[in-house]
């Protein structure tokens, strides 16, 4: 896995440069906006040099979004066909972590209207409204558009869902061919490593891009957009918690008949392992040994379905990306109606299947959310700057769901040992 964020000897990573870059396009735009109107500030400053530089990191997202999604989809959905070899666990487990995922989602939009984040900030001026979704559009229609009739012309236009829905039947159908797709199968999983290294590249520009769209941001709008990034940083950490306590709690409570608050208590150490390192992948090893030895899932059953939701449920990433996607279009004044709610839930749904956890691709797949509903892009720049914060709660969001998913299942196959959920905390193997 390529790891972006790594240091070379004493250098700074990639996370504290783009703050870096936060910080010093927010000093710098709320001074140009106390500056009165010249040529050189608007003509030379904010439409020049800043249009440039943000101009050219949007364009550069711009431009993987859909091989990306479109190749890491592929081998996620291609790697997911194993679970025919599992039966009803594989289909019951991805079932679970689906339905979460869309209420996550659909929570996020929810209270994302209910807080108004955007509110109080007009950035309209800064961008051409490519779309509007005010007029209600059939839902027969929405979901009629899932199934290109040109997967290629998908591509071409960006049509999102269009786009997931081929890689996902495409992945799935080499899974079932076997080994004779093996050829296939390795092709698609060296261009997925293309991908990462080129996602690498364009991150390494993310510090000045940032710097230069905030900048341009606040000489516009000045200290006034300070309190809606403040809002959608509480708005998405209080829809995480709700989620959490909500969905992950009646689960646990309704489901599988057990004491959410011991569930929690048994998990206090992946919660901070997930919290500090932001990576459900690293937290892996954790999780599997907290679920095994504190929680009492089975040792085959949690292999399992653990990792496959490091890679495939991902709750907390979407409810950010909901609550973004609200944020962002009330920031530029575009209305959004039924149709886009619906297709904003559907996209980061089934986007979730094969994300990469490699640093950066959070802000591509958000992109790819935003293009799916017409939103502009440009608005990942009030986003980026204080996206490490938010990747904290949310990996911890992820593993959780990962972990209250398996352990239902797990019930429901006799999987789980009761008793060992019910014993003092103790962990009988330590992980290393």
């Amino acid at each position: 896995m390529i790891n972006i964020n790594k240091t070379h000897g004493h250098g700074l990573s990639l996370t504290v440069k783009i703050f870096i870059g936060l910080v010093c396009g927010l000093i710098f735009g709320i001074t140009l906006s106390y500056f009165g109107p010249s040529y050189l500030r608007d003509e030379i400053i904010i439409n020049g040099v800043l249009k440039l530089a943000g101009g050219l990191f949007v364009r550069s997202i711009k431009m993987l979004v859909v091989p990306l999604v479109f190749i890491s989809l592929v081998c996620g959905s291609c790697a997911i066909g194993d679970v025919k070899k599992l039966g009803r666990i594989g289909v019951k487990i991805m079932i679970y972590y689906t339905v979460t995922t869309a209420l996550a989602v659909a929570l996020a939009l929810v209270i994302g209207v209910m807080i108004n984040p955007g509110a109080g900030l007009d950035l309209s001026k800064l961008v051409k409204k490519e779309a509007s979704f005010s007029e209600a559009r059939p839902v027969i229609d929405t979901l009629l558009d899932i199934i290109p009739e040109n997967p290629a012309g998908a591509m071409a236009r960006g049509e999102m869902l269009q786009v997931i829905f081929f890689a996902l039947l495409a992945g799935l159908a080499m899974a079932l061919v076997g080994s004779n797709a093996r050829t296939a199968a390795d092709l698609f999983n060296q261009l997925n490593e293309i991908m990462m290294k080129m996602v690498s590249l364009v991150m390494l520009f993310a510090p000045y891009g940032v710097f230069a769209l905030i900048s341009k941001t606040f000489a516009t709008a000045g200290i006034d957009a300070v309190i809606p990034i403040f809002k959608f940083v509480a708005g998405t950490i209080f829809a995480m918690l709700l989620h959490v306590l909500i969905i992950y709690g009646g689960m646990i409570r309704f489901i599988a008949r057990l004491s959410f608050t011991k569930f929690i208590k048994k998990t206090v150490s992946v919660i901070e392992v997930a919290f500090s390192t932001s990576s459900s992948n690293a937290t892996l090893p954790f999780t599997i040994d907290a679920a095994v030895n504190k929680i009492g899932i089975s040792k085959s059953t949690a292999a399992f379905t653990l990792p496959l939701g490091a890679t495939v449920n991902m709750d907390g990433t979407a409810i950010m990306q909901g609550v973004a996607a609200i944020f962002i279009a009330q920031v530029y004044m575009i209305d959004l109606g039924l149709s886009a709610y619906l297709k904003i839930i559907l996209t980061a749904a089934l986007a979730s299947v094969g994300t990469a956890g490699v640093p950066g691709v959070g802000m591509i797949t958000l992109s790819m959310v935003l293009q799916s509903v017409g939103l502009p892009l440009e608005g990942i720049a009030l986003i980026i700057g204080v996206d490490r914060i938010l990747d904290m709660f949310r990996t911890t969001v992820n593993v959780l769901g990962d972990i209250a998913c398996t352990l239902v299942v797990a019930g429901s196959e006799n999987e789980f040992d009761e008793t060992v959920f019910n014993s003092p905390d103790g962990i009988v193997t330590e992980s290393e």
